[in-house]
């Protein structure tokens, strides 16, 4: 298969056997990571990563990537750029990819990282917009794979905001990968009905299903259902970046019948596995969490610490496999095959 040159930019603009093979390449790479080899595969090239909105993981997962494959990495912060200020986005892009050998956006609406792509020369990455967060999905995917040994045929729960740009991703990655996907929230909190029906479209070729629910029973299995019984509950965050505090109260009010606890654990089956993007609000040990317990009563939001902290869950593996699969990325639309 050859990525050369494309942009990641959203998961359905790939076919199901590019996404199976970047993640059977992302196990190469863990596996030469954790063997200790070196793989400096790309020893004169550089790339620049944008950041409108701040990151831990996805900055860390870049930059540890680009590093191991041999890369220069220029970082740029709001502070650190004109884009969108003083410079337009089609003028930045043609003088970063005058200068880097691809191009990282993390930040706000989707059109943004479109743009970048459109005068672009160079390969662009979606690490993160309003509507999307494709490296997030192949990461978790990952993960889910290397726990189960396959991915065809198990269920995925998204439990909360089903509308925000994880479960978007997850969704469209199910659906690729043959995986039954719930979005399991509040009514006012669904995926976007275009979307939907992009994703059930290719879900049906690939013999599987998209449920749309506001009934956390529909995580529990029976042979009436559609799939039968969760084998992943994924949760996010209740208070996203930027978010109104003005609104918070209203949200958590919205979405406290779908925090993940042990009792919806046991809604899901016995083998089931937790998933989190991160950062998470298990606990009060962060400024916003001990501020949001002050003003409203509740020590752990999206999921309870007995379920983060359980052998259920895999969210440090999956923060580990973002650097793997971003690895992996950035390798494919980097590498010409004539290099071989």
């Amino acid at each position: 298969m050859n990525f050369y040159g494309r942009d990641f930019l959203r998961i359905l603009d790939f076919s199901e056997d590019e996404l199976r093979y970047m993640l059977a390449v992302a196990r190469k790479f863990k596996e030469l990571k954790h063997a200790g080899r070196a793989h400096k595969l790309f020893p004169n090239k550089n790339i620049a990563i944008l950041f409108e909105k701040t990151s831990t993981r996805t900055r860390c997962s870049f930059e540890v990537a680009a590093y191991d494959l041999g890369m220069n990495v220029t970082y740029l912060d709001p502070s650190g750029s004109q884009m969108g200020h003083k410079e337009s986005i089609a003028d930045t892009a043609r003088v970063l990819s005058r200068l880097y050998d691809g191009i990282e956006y993390r930040g706000f609406g989707q059109d943004i990282v479109d743009t970048l792509a459109k005068y672009s020369d160079v390969p662009v990455w979606n690490g993160l917009t309003d509507e999307c967060h494709p490296t997030q999905a192949l990461g978790d995917f990952m993960t889910i794979e290397e726990h189960f040994g396959y991915l065809k045929g198990l269920t995925l729960a998204f439990v909360g905001d089903a509308r925000n740009n994880v479960a978007n991703s997850l969704m469209a990655m199910s659906a690729k990968m043959g995986v039954n996907f719930i979005a399991c929230g509040p009514k006012e909190l669904r995926p976007s009905e275009e979307l939907v029906q992009k994703c059930e479209e290719v879900a049906r070729k690939n013999g599987c299903t998209i449920t749309i629910t506001d009934d956390v029973a529909a995580l529990e299995g029976n042979a009436d259902a559609v799939y039968n019984g969760t084998d992943v509950v994924y949760a996010d965050v209740w208070l996203s970046m930027g978010e109104d505090k003005e609104k918070w109260g209203e949200r958590i009010e919205q979405l406290k019948p779908y925090q993940v606890n042990m009792d919806l654990m046991n809604r899901a089956k016995d083998s089931a596995i937790f998933l989190h993007c991160l950062p998470s609000f298990h606990d009060l040990n962060t400024s916003v969490a001990r501020d949001v317990n002050e003003k409203f009563g509740i020590p752990e939001m999206e999921v309870t610490n007995e379920v983060f902290e359980s052998e259920k869950s895999l969210v440090f593996d999956q923060a580990e496999n973002r650097m793997h699969t971003i690895k992996t990325v950035m390798f494919l639309t980097l590498h010409k095959k004539e290099e071989e």
